[in-house]
């Protein structure tokens, strides 16, 4: 789960991590009176949607190149950059060419900077560690350095048994060119950053550029975070700052009928039980020559409403032009599977190819439901054949 910039830099906060003082505003009318309550000289105002690039994006159908992100000495360019931000829409390069609509501004107080790093955290899952990693080039994206001076990243793998100790803050420092009072304060800041993280069930965290202000402390100029969304459960204050509206439409409503659904880019509908089948459906279907459009997982235990509720989410991308539907009966059962795909396609009017294998418990019975219901469902014996059969009738070989 994602959280705005805004709100990471509040919940830092709290751990004792620096930021720059600032206010959340919805309409231009309060990001005037944000701008006021700071009483700076200079204001930076931020459009907050869940995506990075903000300050190089570009507004759709907008007369001004400013981007996202600006600096503005008076009021009237506060409202001036509200009024041309609020309600409009953003892309960037992270946005994809749809981009996002900015509903929420951020009005905080200019820093002087002298000097500007990358930090963040990350599970590493490939050691199964908490890893750090920083830069002396702030402000760029960590892919470009790794890529054009990876010998500019440092790297601190963690481990989870004895923590984030001074050490490592201290190498960090050191290694960031910080110098006398500076190291001192980088290991408090690292140490509270580190504490965030693993108390809030974070997955990243991520500030570009941390910066050194011109009155030597570490500022964190920008905030990402986003968390481990089967932790949830047990943070439910940050579960509260959810922002349906920057997720996906279908996987939010996915989630109201307890379904594993991520849109992906492709135009062959999935819909299958169980993770690692749902990634072998799509490998598959890709083996043929064939895009998926989505992994869905219906769970061992769906209902015929579930399966339906899966269907009817499936049809909803435009993009989507054959379907394959994927069963293995264990706990589920192919009847259960058949009528719900049935009376979803019945109610939709289905006019795109849908190909079905099942496998498993009642397999007989939900052929046969499938077979009765009067539907153009393509039968497939097994999941090469099933993917061979969507991929050419999208094609229209077939």
């Amino acid at each position: 789960m994602n959280i705005h910039e805004h709100q990471a830099k509040s919940l830092l906060a709290k751990f004792g991590v620096t930021v720059p003082r600032g206010a959340v505003a919805y309409s231009v009318e309060e990001a005037v009176s944000a701008a006021k309550t700071l009483e700076c000289s200079v204001y930076v105002v931020k459009s907050q949607i869940h995506a990075g690039g903000r300050g190089a994006g570009q507004f759709l159908d907008s007369e001004t190149d400013k981007g996202g992100v600006r600096v503005v000495k008076t009021l009237s360019e506060v409202k001036a950059s509200a009024e041309e931000m609020l309600g409009k829409v953003l892309l960037t390069k992270q946005t994809g060419p749809e981009g996002r609509r900015v509903q929420r501004i951020y009005v905080e107080e200019g820093c002087e900077i002298a000097s500007e790093f990358y930090l963040s955290l990350l599970v590493d899952r490939n050691n199964s560690c908490v890893t750090l990693i920083a830069s002396i080039e702030g402000g760029m994206e960590i892919e470009e350095v790794a890529e054009n001076a990876p010998e500019k990243i440092i790297n601190v793998t963690i481990d989870a048994t004895t923590g984030f100790r001074s050490h490592h803050a201290r190498k960090v420092a050191f290694q960031l060119g910080l110098r006398d009072k500076q190291v001192g304060e980088a290991v408090s800041f690292l140490q509270a950053i580190y504490k965030a993280f693993i108390e809030l069930d974070a997955s990243t965290i991520e500030i570009n550029p941390l910066v050194l202000n011109k009155s030597g402390s570490l500022v964190a100029l920008d905030a990402k975070m986003n968390f481990d969304s089967n932790a949830l459960y047990r943070q439910p204050e940050i579960e509260k700052l959810r922002d349906l509206s920057e997720e996906e439409p279908a996987e939010v409503e996915a989630a109201k009928s307890e379904l594993n659904y991520v849109k992906l880019d492709g135009n062959i509908g999935c819909m299958v039980n169980g993770a690692g089948l749902a990634m072998a459906t799509m490998d598959i279907i890709k083996l043929h020559g064939g895009e998926p459009a989505n992994f869905l997982d219906v769970g061992g235990g769906a209902t015929k409403e579930r399966v339906s509720a899966a269907f009817k989410i499936i049809l909803s991308d435009i993009n989507v032009k054959g379907i394959l539907v994927n069963i293995f009966g264990g706990i589920m059962k192919c009847d259960i599977i058949a009528d719900g795909v049935v009376a979803a396609a019945n109610e939709l009017g289905l006019k795109i190819p849908l190909v079905v294998r099942l496998e498993g418990t009642n397999v007989e019975l939900g052929k046969k439901i499938m077979a009765e219901s009067g539907l153009p469902i393509i039968s497939a014996d097994n999941l090469g054949e099933a993917a061979e059969k969507i991929v050419a009738a999208v094609r229209g070989d077939i």
